[in-house]
Protein backbone atom coordinates (compact mmCIF):
# COMPACT_ATOMS: atom_id res chain seq x y z
CA UNK A 1 0.00 0.00 0.00
CA UNK A 2 2.60 2.45 0.85
CA UNK A 3 4.16 1.72 -2.18
CA UNK A 4 1.37 2.33 -4.33
CA UNK A 5 0.53 5.38 -2.63
CA UNK A 6 4.36 6.61 -2.91
CA UNK A 7 4.55 5.85 -5.96
CA UNK A 8 1.90 7.65 -7.65
CA UNK A 9 2.82 10.90 -5.12
CA UNK A 10 6.36 11.01 -5.72
CA UNK A 11 6.05 10.53 -9.91
CA UNK A 12 3.52 13.32 -9.50
CA UNK A 13 5.87 15.35 -7.66
CA UNK A 14 3.52 16.38 -5.18
CA UNK A 15 5.50 18.03 -2.14
CA UNK A 16 5.59 19.83 0.66
CA UNK A 17 1.78 20.73 2.37
CA UNK A 18 0.16 19.64 -0.80
CA UNK A 19 1.24 15.96 -0.08
CA UNK A 20 0.61 16.41 3.43
CA UNK A 21 -3.03 17.05 2.70
CA UNK A 22 -3.23 14.04 0.55
CA UNK A 23 -1.55 11.78 2.85
CA UNK A 24 -4.30 12.98 5.59
CA UNK A 25 -7.17 12.59 2.91
CA UNK A 26 -6.22 9.53 2.42
CA UNK A 27 -5.86 8.60 5.65
CA UNK A 28 -9.75 9.72 5.89
CA UNK A 29 -10.92 7.93 3.53
CA UNK A 30 -9.20 4.80 5.01
CA UNK A 31 -10.43 5.60 8.33
CA UNK A 32 -14.07 5.90 7.33
CA UNK A 33 -13.55 2.70 5.19
CA UNK A 34 -12.89 0.92 7.77
CA UNK A 35 -15.61 2.22 10.08
CA UNK A 36 -18.15 0.30 7.30
CA UNK A 37 -19.13 -2.90 9.59
CA UNK A 38 -19.51 -5.00 5.75
CA UNK A 39 -15.62 -4.21 4.96
CA UNK A 40 -15.22 -7.09 7.57
CA UNK A 41 -12.82 -4.86 10.21
CA UNK A 42 -15.53 -4.57 13.22
CA UNK A 43 -17.18 -1.48 12.29
CA UNK A 44 -16.52 1.10 14.75
CA UNK A 45 -15.53 -1.92 17.34
CA UNK A 46 -12.58 -2.60 14.97
CA UNK A 47 -11.07 -5.52 16.15
CA UNK A 48 -11.48 -6.75 19.88
CA UNK A 49 -10.48 -9.36 22.16
CA UNK A 50 -6.99 -9.65 21.97
CA UNK A 51 -5.86 -12.50 24.69
CA UNK A 52 -3.32 -14.31 23.56
CA UNK A 53 -0.27 -14.20 21.31
CA UNK A 54 1.01 -17.71 20.19
CA UNK A 55 -1.18 -19.08 22.40
CA UNK A 56 0.11 -17.59 25.89
CA UNK A 57 -2.00 -14.84 27.80
CA UNK A 58 -1.29 -11.03 26.86
CA UNK A 59 -2.91 -10.50 31.15
CA UNK A 60 -0.21 -12.17 32.09
CA UNK A 61 3.06 -10.00 33.79
CA UNK A 62 5.78 -11.60 32.25
CA UNK A 63 4.09 -10.95 28.79
CA UNK A 64 3.18 -7.47 29.21
CA UNK A 65 7.17 -7.30 30.33
CA UNK A 66 8.28 -9.34 27.48
CA UNK A 67 6.28 -6.76 24.87
CA UNK A 68 7.29 -3.73 27.09
CA UNK A 69 10.94 -4.73 26.53
CA UNK A 70 10.41 -6.05 22.93
CA UNK A 71 8.92 -2.28 22.32
CA UNK A 72 11.73 -0.56 23.81
CA UNK A 73 14.08 -3.28 21.99
CA UNK A 74 12.63 -2.31 18.38
CA UNK A 75 12.51 1.48 19.57
CA UNK A 76 16.20 0.95 20.09
CA UNK A 77 16.81 -1.36 16.72
CA UNK A 78 14.74 1.55 14.44
CA UNK A 79 16.78 4.23 15.81
CA UNK A 80 20.12 2.45 14.79
CA UNK A 81 18.96 1.93 12.17
CA UNK A 82 17.78 5.48 11.35
CA UNK A 83 21.18 6.86 12.27
CA UNK A 84 22.88 4.36 10.29
CA UNK A 85 20.90 5.32 6.76
CA UNK A 86 21.27 8.98 8.13
CA UNK A 87 25.23 8.98 7.92
CA UNK A 88 25.68 6.43 4.87
CA UNK A 89 25.90 8.19 1.42
CA UNK A 90 21.68 6.98 0.79
CA UNK A 91 20.91 9.19 3.69
CA UNK A 92 23.31 12.13 2.40
CA UNK A 93 21.00 11.97 -1.05
CA UNK A 94 17.63 12.35 1.02
CA UNK A 95 19.14 15.31 2.97
CA UNK A 96 20.12 17.11 -0.25
CA UNK A 97 16.47 16.19 -1.84
CA UNK A 98 15.10 17.72 1.16
CA UNK A 99 16.83 20.29 0.90
CA UNK A 100 16.95 21.14 -2.57
CA UNK A 101 15.58 18.51 -4.70
CA UNK A 102 16.26 20.78 -8.26
CA UNK A 103 19.92 20.75 -7.59
CA UNK A 104 19.76 16.71 -6.49
CA UNK A 105 18.20 15.93 -10.26
CA UNK A 106 21.21 18.95 -11.53
CA UNK A 107 23.51 16.70 -10.38
CA UNK A 108 22.56 12.85 -11.80
CA UNK A 109 19.78 11.02 -9.19
CA UNK A 110 16.75 10.25 -10.03
CA UNK A 111 14.60 11.30 -6.35
CA UNK A 112 11.96 9.12 -7.44
CA UNK A 113 13.55 5.50 -5.67
CA UNK A 114 15.03 7.33 -2.87
CA UNK A 115 11.90 8.94 -1.97
CA UNK A 116 10.02 5.93 -2.69
CA UNK A 117 12.24 3.57 -0.71
CA UNK A 118 12.87 5.83 2.59
CA UNK A 119 8.52 6.06 2.64
CA UNK A 120 8.89 2.26 2.50
CA UNK A 121 11.19 2.16 5.15
CA UNK A 122 9.38 4.52 7.45
CA UNK A 123 5.65 2.48 6.69
CA UNK A 124 7.64 -0.64 7.85
CA UNK A 125 8.56 0.88 10.70
CA UNK A 126 4.96 2.38 11.42
CA UNK A 127 3.44 -1.33 11.09
CA UNK A 128 5.75 -2.64 13.71
CA UNK A 129 5.02 -0.44 15.62
CA UNK A 130 1.14 -1.10 15.68
CA UNK A 131 1.74 -4.63 15.77
CA UNK A 132 3.36 -3.92 18.78
CA UNK A 133 0.75 -1.76 19.71
CA UNK A 134 -2.08 -3.58 19.39
CA UNK A 135 -1.64 -6.44 22.24
CA UNK A 136 -0.74 -4.07 24.61
CA UNK A 137 -3.82 -2.23 24.99
CA UNK A 138 -5.67 -5.09 23.71
CA UNK A 139 -7.82 -3.52 20.98
CA UNK A 140 -7.77 -1.63 17.76
CA UNK A 141 -10.54 0.39 16.27
CA UNK A 142 -10.71 2.97 12.70
CA UNK A 143 -10.59 5.98 15.15
CA UNK A 144 -6.76 5.03 15.87
CA UNK A 145 -6.09 6.62 11.87
CA UNK A 146 -7.27 9.60 12.61
CA UNK A 147 -5.41 13.02 11.57
CA UNK A 148 -5.11 13.63 15.19
CA UNK A 149 -3.11 10.87 15.41
CA UNK A 150 -0.78 11.95 12.92
CA UNK A 151 -0.79 15.83 13.90
CA UNK A 152 0.24 14.44 17.02
CA UNK A 153 2.92 12.94 16.33
CA UNK A 154 4.12 16.17 14.28
CA UNK A 155 4.04 17.83 17.58
CA UNK A 156 6.67 15.01 18.98
CA UNK A 157 8.44 16.00 16.57
CA UNK A 158 8.12 19.87 16.99
CA UNK A 159 8.78 19.41 20.62
CA UNK A 160 11.88 17.68 20.95
CA UNK A 161 13.24 18.44 17.82
CA UNK A 162 12.88 18.18 13.87
CA UNK A 163 16.75 18.04 13.08
CA UNK A 164 17.55 15.59 15.47
CA UNK A 165 16.63 11.70 15.65
CA UNK A 166 16.44 11.68 18.96
CA UNK A 167 14.62 14.75 19.33
CA UNK A 168 10.98 13.24 17.96
CA UNK A 169 11.38 10.28 21.01
CA UNK A 170 12.14 13.09 23.56
CA UNK A 171 9.16 14.79 22.81
CA UNK A 172 6.57 11.84 22.39
CA UNK A 173 8.00 11.37 26.29
CA UNK A 174 7.32 14.43 27.11
CA UNK A 175 3.96 15.49 25.32
CA UNK A 176 2.34 11.70 26.12
CA UNK A 177 3.54 12.50 29.80
CA UNK A 178 1.85 15.97 29.71
CA UNK A 179 -1.04 14.87 28.10
CA UNK A 180 -1.48 12.20 31.10
CA UNK A 181 -1.05 14.59 33.55
CA UNK A 182 -3.16 16.99 32.45
CA UNK A 183 -6.14 14.35 31.68
CA UNK A 184 -6.52 13.96 35.47
CA UNK A 185 -5.46 17.53 36.06
CA UNK A 186 -7.54 19.44 33.27
CA UNK A 187 -9.55 16.95 31.86
CA UNK A 188 -11.96 19.73 30.37
CA UNK A 189 -9.02 21.61 28.40
CA UNK A 190 -6.02 19.29 28.48
CA UNK A 191 -6.77 19.22 24.16
CA UNK A 192 -6.26 23.00 24.10
CA UNK A 193 -2.68 22.19 25.54
CA UNK A 194 -1.94 19.62 23.08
Amino acid sequence: LAFVFGWFAFRSRIKGVYFSIITQALTVAAMLLFFRNETGFGGNNGFTDFKRILGIPIATQEMRMTLFVLTGATLLGFFLLARWLVGSKYGRVLQAIRDAESRVMFSGYNPLPYKLSIWIISAVMCGVAGALYVPQVGIINPGEMSPANSIEIAIWAAVGGRATLVGPIIGAFLVNGAKSWLTVAAPEYWLFFL
